[in-house]
């Protein structure tokens, strides 16, 4: 490969990487903006109120921004990735994909109806045989384990409420 050739390319991936500085500065900057716009609260519990964090974050995403920019500039490119066990050769297996797709779309029908431990059970349960799981038992009971574990999680260590649907009051 020539000399230019290899210019041409740096300076290709310059603006990508230079236009992705720009993005995460831009997001930064919308972050901050709408954190000026939430209301300031506060109460005894949380003195601090609702507006810190967006501004920390966004603050980071400036912060991330301008130390990308400065590697950038001084001549730092990203690795391609090495793709460990992906064979990036190789096509897209569609029918994993479709699989888990319908495996969610199923989720987000019945977790209102049947509730969260049979949807998310099941949703657990069709990820696991997507994705080549042939052990259906022992499948569908991690899958009743993990959704159990994940609503008494959210009920109890976060206090939100998943639906309980048809074991309403079992739970």
């Amino acid at each position: 490969m020539s000399t230019e050739a290899t210019t041409a390319t740096t300076a290709v991936r310059d603006r990508a990487q230079y236009a992705l500085c720009a993005a995460l500065a831009l997001v930064g900057v919308v972050v901050i903006i709408d954190a000026s716009r939430i209301g300031h609260v506060t109460s005894s519990n949380d003195p601090v109120g609702p507006r810190a964090m967006p501004f920390v974050v966004g603050a980071l995403l400036l912060v991330v921004a301008v130390l990308y920019a400065v590697d950038v500039a001084r001549g730092g490119v990203g690795e391609a990735e090495a793709g460990e066990d992906v064979e990036l050769g190789q096509a897209a297996d569609w029918k994993t994909v479709g699989l888990l797709a319908a495996a969610f779309a199923l989720n987000a029908v019945l977790i209102e109806p049947l509730g969260w431990v049979i949807s998310g059970s099941l949703l657990f349960f069709l990820s696991a045989f997507a994705l080549g799981n042939r052990h259906h038992v022992r499948g569908l009971a991690i899958g009743i384990a993990l959704a159990l574990i994940t609503f008494y999680a959210f009920a109890i260590g976060l206090g939100v409420n998943l639906p309980a649907g048809i074991l309403q009051g079992i739970l």
